[in-house]
């Protein structure tokens, strides 16, 4: 049997080499971070996104200290810049919707002496009515539309009839706005709210507030049977506020070498009634993306270009545009994009399935016109080499009782190599605080075990040192705990005590052990239509809040379960009539146990009158309104 000693290694450990390296993107006005143990500082900028590397900016206003979504000056004329910013100006001919080189419009070249000329009744090369649409980068809040002919001829230049129609960008609704237009012409049809239909204008200053919403593509109609010479100056659009989306994609940030991924933190802001999510991938190699070429044999495609080399994005950028046949995501070397993390914390572990060499991160901005967000930096740790090259984890059983205590088995079987460092603890995260560890076992044999820590995440233990000798041994930890909602992730990682400077490593969902079916860290609900509160329990029954320390206070207990996300709770206190006498709570909540205390108040400082009360718990879930109710004595 194996030797268990605890320190048997230690020695071992401290003499092999690893490093801890921390890079930052943004923030570079802020000092080097200072984690107190030795480690090597990577600065990374926001402005070094480029599409060669993968990376993208979309909508942003980059600071070297910061992102945020491009906030709109109510007095910045935006056509100048159309273009520059990722927008498009077409014009309706015969043979379809044309994109114009926006040096070659006269009334976008900010120069109001130089004039767009209509000459009221059209050549006959040319579509019947003059039709031009502005195609922005995203949707924007447009909020106002001018346009003017030269001053000399403001008198008899004017535009007698135009029309104003809008289109937020949404392809959900193509087909039901109320106005269509090219569909004459046999080319890209297009449909349109109409905002504004004027036929008898004699005003040659044109100023309109636009209706309130996003606006993604804005069309402009001179109908044919317009009289005179008109002319157009200059077309000016305005907005205001935060543009509604907004994006960024950093660079493929290359590590260097197979790397343990640890902790992720980022500091910034999220205005009330904005949103900011953040995700990371990781991957083996530099192309996340597997690309495909048509061969024009039929629908056939291929990932190799004509000489047989595998695609890649500088290769697959250089084909002809009948070549392209498109992108998917490189599955077997790439995970997908994490769900977006909580934002508020300011941190969490990176997400991983493994050690990896290349990461890559995203921001998403989602804004209100006068609520916004800023991502001042993103800054993450890892460690080189790894713990183990791969440590796979499944639990079992695969489903619970709700709010029940249960025995599971989590096995763990650690793959290393030469130069990985090792590990001596485990640590498993749980929905609530587990009720215990009752054993650990190594390639079947019980050993010896020091728990270390047992809260409300979760739960660490201290284990025999796994090195390179404890290869393809499999763990196996005992211990009791409970779910709450349908599909419960018991993530878990491992970490070496010895080295307290590098990071923790991620387990990795897979088949530990080829004898046990499942391969998951997943736990599901027996019960589907489970109640979504459970358990509602007064502790004490009775209660005195006398001040006399002793049962001065009911608390009250109670499970949440299968919620989908936060929903409205509500705690509160009725007398024997009907009549509501307190709200001890009301917030958001999530599937979980949880636990609120009531001094016998009314909220608002003033003790009730002895009696008995009916304590209401209401839950507004997604599948409808959930009450439960319990009694409780209030007595002097």
């Amino acid at each position: 049997m194996r030797k268990l000693i605890f320190a048997a290694l230690a020695s071992w450990w401290v003499g092999q080499a690893g490093a801890l390296t921390i890079y930052r993107i943004g923030g570079e006005t802020l000092p080097p971070p200072d984690p107190g143990v030795p480690h090597e500082f990577v600065q990374l900028s926001w402005a070094s996104a480029a599409q060669g590397q993968h990376g993208e900016s979309r909508l942003l206003t980059i600071l070297p200290g910061t992102i945020e979504p491009l906030k709109l000056d109510p007095a910045v004329n935006l056509t100048p810049t159309l273009l520059d910013q990722g927008g498009q100006f077409y014009m309706l001919e015969w043979t379809g919707w044309e994109p114009k080189v926006q040096d070659n419009i006269l009334f976008f070249d900010r120069d109001p002496e130089t004039a767009y000329l209509g000459d009221g009744h059209f050549a006959v090369h040319g579509p019947a009515e003059k039709n031009m649409f502005f195609e922005f980068a995203g949707p924007f809040p447009i909020r106002r539309v001018r346009f003017f002919p030269r001053q000399q001829f403001m008198d008899e230049r004017f535009i007698e009839r135009f029309r104003i129609g809008i289109n937020d960008g949404d392809p959900l609704k193509d087909g039901t706005r109320e106005f269509r237009t090219g569909g004459n012409y046999g080319v890209r049809v297009l449909d349109f709210d109409i905002a504004y239909d004027v036929r008898e204008n004699t005003k040659p200053l044109i100023d309109l507030e636009l209706p309130p919403g996003p606006v993604q593509r804005l069309f402009f109609q001179i109908p044919e049977n317009t009289r005179g010479i008109w002319e157009i100056a200059e077309f000016e659009i305005y907005g205001e506020g935060y543009v509604p989306g907004a994006g960024y994609v950093s660079n493929i940030i290359d590590l260097g070498s197979l790397a343990s991924l640890g902790s992720l933190t980022w500091g910034g802001r999220q205005d009330a009634g904005a949103r900011v999510e953040l995700g990371m991938r990781s991957g083996d190699d530099n192309e996340p993306n597997t690309y495909w070429r048509y061969t024009f044999r039929g629908e056939e495609r291929t990932r190799f270009d004509a000489k047989g080399r595998p695609l890649i994005l500088a290769t697959y950028t250089a084909l002809e545009k009948g070549e392209k046949a498109g992108a998917t995501h490189d599955t077997e070397n790439w995970d997908f994009w994490s769900p977006p993390y909580d934002f508020a914390p300011g941190q969490a572990a990176m997400a991983a399935s493994r050690p990896r060499r290349y990461v890559q991160f995203k921001a998403d901005f989602f804004s209100d016109q006068n609520a916004g967000g800023q991502l001042d930096y993103l800054q993450f740790s890892v460690s080189i080499p790894p713990l183990a090259t791969q440590v796979l984890a499944e639990i079992a059983p695969l489903a619970a009782p709700a709010g029940r205590s249960t025995s599971f088995i989590y096995r763990i079987k650690p793959s290393l190599n030469a130069g990985d460092l090792g590990f001596d603890t485990i640590e498993i995260d749980t929905p609530a605080r587990a009720q215990g560890v009752d054993a650990v076992r190594i390639s079947g044999q019980p050993v010896a075990f020091e728990l270390v820590r047992l809260d409300e995440r979760g739960l660490g233990l201290r284990i025999p040192p796994i090195d390179l000798q404890g290869t393809e041994e499999l763990i196996e930890v005992d211990f009791r705990a409970e779910i709450f909602r349908y599909g419960t992730i018991f993530t878990g990682r491992v970490f070496n005590s010895a080295r307290p400077q590098e990071v923790a490593q991620a387990l990795t969902p897979g088949d530990a052990d080829e004898l046990v079916e499942g391969e998951a860290l997943r736990v599901d609900l027996e019960e589907l239509d489970a109640q979504a509160i459970q358990d509602l329990r007064l502790v004490p029954e009775a209660f005195t809040p006398n001040g006399d320390g002793i049962n001065d206070q009911v608390l009250i207990e109670y499970n949440l379960l299968n919620l989908a996300g936060g929903v409205p709770v509500s705690l509160e206190v009725f007398d024997l009539s009907g009549r509501m006498r307190a709200r001890i709570y009301a917030d958001r909540q999530v599937s979980g146990r949880s636990g609120r205390p009531w001094d016998g108040t009314d909220g608002q400082g003033h003790l009730l009158e002895p009696g008995l009360y009916i304590v209401r718990l209401k839950v507004e879930a997604d599948k409808g309104t959930t009450t439960s109710q319990a009694a409780v004595s209030l007595v002097y």
